[in-house]
Parts: C-alpha cells; structure tokens; sequence
C-alpha cells in the first residue's frame, strides 16, 4: 500500500508526541504531531545500552530524544506525551518481567517511574508517559495506515523469530488485556490435524507442548520444518552439508527466492499455517483487515514474487475457514512501516492515550 507522511508543514501544530521503541540492541525514535502525522520518516536509533543497566538506558532515550527535536528544530516544550514500545511479559503497568531481549537484571524494573522521571527532570515539567508492548505499537501504527480515513478493525500478524500480534480497534488502541496479556496469540495452538505432519508437536520456547502456532510459522521453527521436508528431498544440498542448523535455516530464505524446491515447499507450509491462525482471529475479532509484517513481507530482504506467493497463500488458506460474509469484507495486505513502525506506534499511543 502506498503512503505518504507529511514531512512539514506550513503551519506545523505546536503540540507533538515522541515514541521510544526499545530494542535488545538499539532504540528508535520517532514523533508525530497532534494530528497523527508523523514528523519524519528518517530513522533516528541509537544504542539502548542495556548492558550498562537501566540507568543508562533511560538516559540513551532521553539524548536520543533530544537528537530527534534537533534534528527537526523543535523544543522539549512542545511534547505533550511520550510513549514507550517495549518487549514483555510485564508484571504490571510499566513493570517488566523477565525478556528474552533485555537481560535477565531487567525483571522487576519499574520502567515507567525511571522514564517518567527522567522526562521530568529533563524538560523541566511532567510529561505524560504511556506504555505499551512492542508489537502492538507497531499495530497501532500500521493500522492507521492500512485502514485511512475508515474505522475498520485491524488484525497485525508479524512473524520473524517469533510471532508478534496485535488487535487494533475502532478506537484506534491495541487490544490489552486484564493482566496485559492480550493478543499473544502466538502461544495459541496451531490446527495440526489440518498441517499434515505426523508426529508429536513442535516444541516452542514458551514451554508449552500442544504445538504453538508460533513453531509453524517463524524463524523458531523453521529447523523442524526442515527436519520433516528434508527426507523428500535426499539429493538436496542441504542434506548433506556441513553447516550449522542455523546457517542451514537462515539460507532458506535466498533459496525459495532461486526458487528451491524443497524451501519453497517450507515457506508455502507456513503461508499455509499462517493462514488457518488468521482464519481463527477473524472467526474471533471479526477484523476487515489483516496486515502481514515481518522479515519476509520487506522488500529490501525479498522478492515482489515471493511476497506476493506468501501472502497469496494465506489468504487461500484463510478464506476457506471464516464465514462468507467475511470472505467479501476482509483485506490481506502487507505492513508498509518496517523498522519505525513500533516507534511511530508509540507515539501514537501517546496521542491517543494520554497518561
């Protein structure tokens, strides 16, 4: 979907709203202005430090903030909120608990009291701050685009080396949850009786053995998948060579694009199972629209061909299972945002959800 993000204005508004959104390695920062524009589509990231601890992470958002407003020729007077994208499971609001991403030290960090007073003592005033899961972010962002000027329901399915989701409603806010929990509908079981493998399911990092969905559809699960496809394939390269699993995982992507037979056949395997989730969250949510992220839907990392393959398959697989009044209202589309997607999420969230 094409778009296009104001740059400037003649007359900007004064007010703007910043999002932070931590990664493992680096934090991003973006803005938008008090209609929801973003101010820049120019990545700013910088390090995120956490190996230094928290204290040096809060402070790496606090200078990278000021970049941005340097960078753009604005003040710390003019941001009316901030909001912040990070990685859960959280013990409460602004609380985390323990990350794959951040080290294990980070579990219990009130994140939200550092941040607020760091924004606090940084422009002189309190400044709302909002919280909110990664993923969501980037749905909150996404979905304003995906769905212009209309008030549809979005549905977000991001898979990479897991599978983030998120629901964004009319309102335009991610759906939370009552322990925060909401939408992580990764850890859902997958429908093996429709995946046509034999066996016992796949095991996921959660801990759980009913067969996630987020095991069939990922980076996580993709040494299984070769595991169960290699033996139709005995002349393959990859079945008699030397290197790591993970090498072997990571070349299947430049395969299927060569048009490898067998990583064609493991790519269109998780269209397939991707599809049958989407099938089961509009049987649940009802969207109008679902968008697909992630590392394959990126056109610097991919092929106009085998995007277009991949989400071609989940919608057909999709469509057989969700009722025909669905089948004519529903939209499968690519994310269009990439890396700033989360950040320009969180923004928004402080937009829209004022602290």
């Amino acid at each position: 979907m094409a778009f296009n993000f104001a740059h400037a204005m003649n007359h900007p508004p004064r007010n703007i709203f910043i999002g932070t959104d931590c990664g493992a390695t680096t934090s991003k920062i973006a803005g938008v202005w008090g209609n929801g524009e973003a101010i820049t589509t120019k990545l700013l990231q910088r390090p995120t430090n956490s190996q230094n601890g928290t204290d040096a992470v809060v402070a790496s958002w606090i200078s990278a903030i000021g970049e941005f407003l340097a960078e753009n020729n604005l003040a710390w007077a003019q941001v009316q909120g901030v909001g912040l994208a990070i990685p859960g499971p959280y013990q409460r609001y602004g609380v985390l608990d323990h990350s794959a991403n951040l080290p294990p030290g980070f579990k219990g960090w009130d994140v939200y009291t550092a941040y607020s007073r760091a924004l606090a003592l940084q422009a002189g005033r309190e400044i709302p701050l909002v919280v909110g899961n990664d993923g969501k972010c980037g749905g909150v962002a996404e979905a304003r685009l995906a769905r212009g000027e209309s008030k549809a329901s979005v549905l977000m399915l991001m898979p990479g080396s897991g599978l983030g989701s998120a629901f964004v409603g009319p309102n335009g806010l991610p759906l939370e949850g009552d322990t925060l929990a909401g939408m992580e509908t990764a850890h859902m079981p997958a429908p093996l009786h429709l995946l046509g493998i034999s066996g016992p399911p796949f095991p996921c990092g959660c801990g759980r053995n009913w067969g996630c969905i987020e095991a069939y559809t990922t980076i996580s699960g993709l040494g299984r998948l070769l595991d169960v496809t290699l033996p139709k394939y005995p002349g393959h390269e990859l079945a008699k060579s030397s290197a790591t699993i993970k090498e072997r995982v990571l070349s299947l992507r430049g395969r299927a694009q060569k048009g490898d037979l067998l990583a064609v056949e493991i790519f269109d395997f998780q269209a397939m199972a991707l599809g049958l989730h989407v099938a089961n969250l509009t049987l649940a949510l009802d969207p109008s629209i679902v968008i697909i992220g992630g590392g394959l839907m990126d056109p610097e990392a991919t092929s106009t061909e085998f995007r277009e393959r991949y989400l071609g398959i989940i919608k057909k697989s999709a469509m057989q299972y969700v009722w025909p009044a669905q089948q004519g209202n529903l939209r499968i589309v690519p994310a269009a945002l990439g890396d700033l997607s989360q950040a320009i999420g969180a923004a928004l969230l402080a937009l829209y959800q004022p602290a």
